[in-house]
């Protein structure tokens, strides 16, 4: 059995009591308010659960975690930096970018990301704490990522591509920014093969607790979430590790 929260009071059970099975279930009902969506992620929890169900709260053991330094950026993504015309922005189209990570993707008509998680989200973003990334070809939205920001730690929600390698441009641009302003560390979650193509790697939930406790209260640097239409050539001199700086090689 899990506990049902109630929408008047903001608490959370300990991650550690989630469930073996289904992996990392933890609690059911409450509410999508930002004061609570905070709560959770500060405490290594998210929501996901589709439409006709109740909100379900999570936090799976091992946890996907991808430390900026630790990011591959592989030769065959640094040509095509140099040499496709995408550019990229953040918090440009909030709206947009969480609307086309909601819509059926090819393998489903099943959506997690309901209209009351847009709405959540957005109301979050209008916060200062929910943000996106937009991938533009030719002035149109070909890819993107939102997520949450809480100290010096990026909580990774969704992404979506309508054209090859926009998503895997989205998470370089992401990751370059995170280590540009000092985060350290990109939540992602549950694990993929994707993911983990580009260096993420499972910690035990434990830690993942543990660095939580160390990086979420502290304070970042200004991160700069603004609008920035930028040539994505820039990225392909980076070296992960180097602070974000091209130059430091």
């Amino acid at each position: 059995m899990i506990p049902w929260l109630d929408p008047e009071q903001i608490w959370f059970p300990h991650p550690s009591t989630a469930l073996d099975e289904p992996p990392g279930l933890l609690a059911a009902g409450g509410d999508l308010s930002p004061e609570r969506l905070l709560k959770a992620y500060s405490m290594g929890i998210f929501p996901w659960y589709e439409e006709q169900q109740p909100i379900l709260w999570w936090s799976p053991d091992p946890r996907a975690v991808l430390f900026p330094a630790e990011f591959r950026l592989r030769r065959s993504l640094r040509k095509i930096l140099r040499n496709k015309p995408f550019t990229v922005s953040f918090d440009k189209n909030f709206a947009a970018v969480i609307h086309a990570c909601a819509q059926p993707r090819s393998y489903s008509e099943e959506t997690w990301i309901t209209r009351e998680m847009e709405a959540a989200y957005q109301a979050l973003h209008v916060t200062g704490h929910a943000h996106s990334l937009e991938v533009w070809q030719e002035g149109s939205l070909v890819g993107g990522l939102y997520g949450v920001a809480l100290g010096k730690v990026f909580f990774g929600e969704s992404m979506f591509s309508t054209q090859r390698d926009a998503s895997k441009i989205a998470l370089c641009a992401l990751v370059h920014h995170l280590e540009q302003n000092r985060f350290e560390l990109l939540d992602c979650q549950m694990r993929s093969a994707h993911l983990e193509f580009m260096g993420s790697r499972a910690i035990a939930r434990e830690e993942f607790l543990k660095l939580l406790e160390r990086h979420v209260s502290a304070p970042p640097r200004d991160a700069k979430w603004r609008e920035m239409d930028r040539d994505l050539r820039y990225l392909a001199d980076w070296q992960p590790g180097t602070g974000g700086n091209p130059k430091l090689q």
